[in-house]
């Protein structure tokens, strides 16, 4: 396994990316999610599995929120319909059917570009077909899924192709990199990031090494740093008016929270905590 495998351990370490749970009321819907294995815990930040007890009255709309990563994703019902996604700057509602067995692949920021040496900035803000991406890892999953397996003998297989995918990469990653994503978690992504990342890169190496394996600038990734710490901080509707958790993380008053809340999730702040 390759030296600087071991150097992401900064990002598994200070960064969980959360998406919403289903709610209560979406009985009929399963999600679930399986931790990779040791050797690829640092790229990975999870296996995930989306599908439905059994058929819906109506068509399902999932809501994806901003979380810095990149996900493949592929439908276990039909698995020649497999995508990508990249980072993105808001939340993003998918109509996605009345039966459905979605499985997914998250990659921990900067993970993919490292492992298959595509630039971050061409995925950014939307989902496409893997096939136009990686037609060979796309093909990989029409054929190994073709006859029907569970989720956890797909997160087997998975880990173990994704172990393969990453020893026959040879990129190295700048470590200047790596410490600039340090300083953007450690302060929760709230920081100048024209001043206060002072790590031997000018200001266009950073935005060029940022568009590269995150696939956005570094302002945009430290404000989803910043939304992601506020869910991690699971605050109550309550506890999060009477904590004014918000000041903490630079927003100067509520509304601008709550606008920038909803940018990212969809909802305001009240109606994802009630």
């Amino acid at each position: 396994m390759k030296k600087y495998h071991f150097k992401l351990d900064i990002i598994r370490k200070y960064y969980q990316p959360i998406q919403p749970t289903i709610s209560k009321i979406d009985g009929e819907i399963i999600y679930q999610e399986i931790q990779p294995t040791k050797k690829i815990e640092n790229m990975i930040y999870c296996f995930w599995n989306l599908k439905t007890k059994k058929k819906l009255k109506k068509n399902y709309l999932y809501r994806v929120v901003s979380d810095g990563c990149i996900d493949i994703f592929f439908d276990n019902n039909n698995p020649t319909e497999n995508y990508i996604m990249g980072f993105c700057k808001k939340y993003t509602e998918f109509q996605i059917g009345k039966d459905f067995n979605y499985i997914g692949i998250r990659f921990l920021p900067s993970a993919f570009p490292l492992i298959f040496g595509i630039n971050a900035k061409l995925l950014s803000n939307n989902s496409q077909e893997l096939k136009f991406i990686l037609p060979e890892f796309s093909n990989w999953i029409s054929t190994e899924f073709k006859t029907k397996k569970t989720f956890e003998e797909i997160t087997k297989l998975l880990n173990e192709k994704l172990i393969i995918e990453f020893n026959q990469q040879k990129k190295e990653i700048d470590t200047r990199f790596l410490k600039s994503l340090e300083l953007i978690f450690q302060n929760n992504g709230f920081l100048d990031t024209e001043n206060d990342l002072n790590i031997g890169l000018s200001s266009r190496q950073l935005r060029r090494i940022f568009d590269y394996y995150i696939g956005t600038s570094v302002k945009s990734f430290s404000n989803v740093v910043r939304f992601q710490h506020i869910l991690n901080s699971k605050p109550s509707k309550e506890s999060l008016k009477n904590s004014k958790l918000y000041f903490d993380v630079g927003f100067y008053d509520q509304a601008h929270f709550i606008n920038n809340f909803k940018a990212f999730y969809g909802v305001t702040p009240s109606e994802a905590f009630s």
